[in-house]
């Protein structure tokens, strides 16, 4: 899985396409039947600047809640988009950067929904803590998307149903594919359904500025 990229995060009044407009691939996001907000998330980047995944988020914006009835009322969907691409030099020379995976996007995916957890019995110490356990266990969930915690899943990407691994969490959703279009789909979600979802290739960032 990719572990080389950094995250270009910024509040969302600062957010712009400007990242996103750098990939040399497309986005995808849900497809016209979703019809509530949109928003730009962050890209991730290589050593060399290079962006190699990215988030475009669907519904509420999702804050971290203590109060899991707070957490609860948010509806949201982030759909993550990543090169696929095969081990390779990096653009600068510097380095080897890992092959990217269905299970990179199942990764980001979840680690991204984790990003906006927080249990409420947990305090300011703790939390640290219970993120890295977490995250590791994503990580370790990711690789292995054939396992008993992972179902299957049939949703429309530009139309054409294709497979999912699916699963769920008392955090939310995850799933992750790939297309036709030399990128994987990693997706995660809290409040809306995964099973009525479809996907599709932005053509107008404008929509998520």
């Amino acid at each position: 899985m990719e572990t080389t990229s950094r995250v270009e995060g910024v509040p969302a009044a600062r957010r712009t396409a400007e990242g996103f407009l750098r990939a040399p691939f497309a986005w995808y996001g849900l497809d016209e039947a979703f019809t509530g907000p949109r928003w730009l998330m962050q890209v991730g980047t290589a050593a060399d600047g290079t962006v190699q995944h990215g988030s475009l988020g669907h519904g509420d914006e999702p804050t971290i809640k203590t109060d899991a009835g707070g957490a609860e009322k948010e509806r949201f969907a982030v759909v993550v988009t990543v090169a696929a691409s095969p081990v390779r030099r990096s653009g600068d020379g510097t380095g080897v950067l890992d092959a990217t995976t269905v299970s990179s996007a199942a990764w980001l995916a979840g680690s991204g929904l984790l990003a906006y957890t927080w249990p409420g019995q947990l305090d300011h110490t703790l939390r640290d803590d219970w993120l890295e356990q977490q995250t590791e266990a994503a990580f370790e969930l990711a690789d292995d998307l054939e396992g008993p915690e992972w179902s299957s899943l049939s949703l429309p990407v530009d139309g054409v149903p294709m497979p999912f691994h699916y699963r769920e969490s008392e955090f939310g959703w995850v799933l992750a594919g790939t297309t036709s279009a030399g990128v994987h789909l990693g997706a995660y979600g809290r409040g809306m359904s995964a099973y009525g979802l479809g996907f599709s290739q932005v053509k107008d960032l404008g929509a998520y500025a």
